[in-house]
């Protein structure tokens, strides 16, 4: 392995901007990298573009194999959170960061430049390995959107890792469920001061039903957040709407039912129990509620042949790896509802989300000595 030339391709990665929706600068130059340098079998884009806003779609990229092994594919996505454009990579020792201005992208371009670089390596040393598929997505930080308009049937390969997560030496064979919830509450607009009788406070009664919700941990498998509120115009006006978006998550499919029942069941009682203390109100306040399924959960057990194909490549490394159950989804939650037994591995990335995020030269390079190893294994 070379690795200032994985840094090099690492920092290439970073400085070609790509926050979600906006992937095409750095889809174009994966798509020049596989086909002419990599010698991809074939380079394909789907048309989820159609569906996501991005300006590309997804890429499937296919690579022939010369060892008779189940093929695999490795997952990352291609887009950055914002603020995302005009990334500089500033570079300490083998610490890679920001200049501080935008998020360093490592998240996923740490995964992108680990598998570039295990491709490059087993060429160089003509290493015999499995047929594999690289798919990256887009728009994977604002709902998984590649991954759900992914076109399956343009993947071969039956199981794979998704390169996206802190940690390192790490796998993780679990991930829960979400559904995101919005509470829209229309009350009663009026004069605050003249007229405060025929209004309708929709902020006051959202406040009555979040104050009835437990939020944060519900459970050992359970979490409830708002992240969002969103309402009223004017502080001389009772606010006559407002919009609470928030989620619940679960690691198990029942819980996830119950509790954003019970999210929804506040909201109604709420709504349901305003009194017009006074008389004057020209009508009653209104509640509008939807749910929309997020992702499904994540769960692979130690019997299916990706976890055993894993642990057979630390094991050939003396590689010891922790195996977890995460609070967060990621393609590899959809990639499994499709069939598709899928595993996350760490890649060493910390702070992700923030512009004081880092990676590691050596944490990329431990990623892509894992890959070649799962890749080459004689499995």
């Amino acid at each position: 392995m070379n690795r200032e030339r994985l840094a090099a391709t690492f920092v290439q990665l970073c400085e070609t901007d790509s926050p979600s929706r906006s992937e095409g600068q750095v889809a174009n130059l994966l798509k020049g990298l596989c086909a002419k340098e990599l010698g991809a079998e074939s380079v394909i884009e789907d048309n989820s573009a159609a569906s996501t806003g991005s300006e590309c779609g997804n890429l499937i990229v296919r690579f022939a194999g010369s060892l008779d092994a189940p093929a695999l594919f490795f997952n990352c996505h291609m887009d950055t959170v914002q603020p995302g454009v005009g990334i500089k990579v500033r570079r300490e020792g083998n610490t890679f960061t920001s200049s501080g201005n935008t998020v360093l992208g490592g998240d996923d371009k740490a995964g992108i430049a680990a598998l570039i670089e295990m491709i490059r390596t087993l060429k160089e040393n003509k290493t015999p390995h499995a047929p594999f598929e690289l798919i990256f997505t887009t728009c994977e930080e604002i709902g998984l959107l590649g991954a759900k308009h992914l076109d399956f049937s343009l993947v071969h390969s039956r199981m794979g890792y998704a390169l996206d997560s802190s940690g390192i030496d790490l796998a993780i064979i679990g991930a829960p469920a979400a559904n995101r919830f919005t509470a829209e509450i229309h009350g009663l607009a009026a004069h605050a001061g003249l007229h405060p009788g025929k209004g309708i406070s929709a902020i006051q009664l959202a406040a009555q039903a979040m104050a009835q919700l437990q939020l944060g941990r519900l459970d050992a498998e359970s979490t409830a957040n708002i992240g969002l509120i969103q309402g009223g115009t004017a502080t001389n006006i009772i606010p006559e709407q407002v919009r609470i978006d928030g989620e619940v998550r679960s690691h198990d499919a029942a819980k996830l039912a119950h509790y954003t029942a019970m999210v929804e069941a506040a909201f109604r009682a709420a709504v349901a129990g305003w009194q017009d203390q006074t008389g004057q109100a020209p009508g009653r306040p209104s509640l509008d509620f939807t749910v929309e399924a997020q992702y499904p959960a994540l769960r692979i057990t130690e019997a299916q042949p990706v976890w055993q194909r894993l642990a057979h490549a630390a094991r050939t490394l003396g590689r010891p790896l922790d195996y977890i159950v995460a609070g967060g989804g990621s393609d590899a939650n959809i990639f499994n509802a499709h069939g598709l037994a899928t595993m996350i591995l760490g890649i060493g990335m910390t702070d992700v989300h923030t512009t004081g995020e880092s990676v590691t030269l050596e944490a990329m390079a431990r990623t892509a000595e894992l890959t070649i190893s799962t890749i080459t294994a004689r499995f």
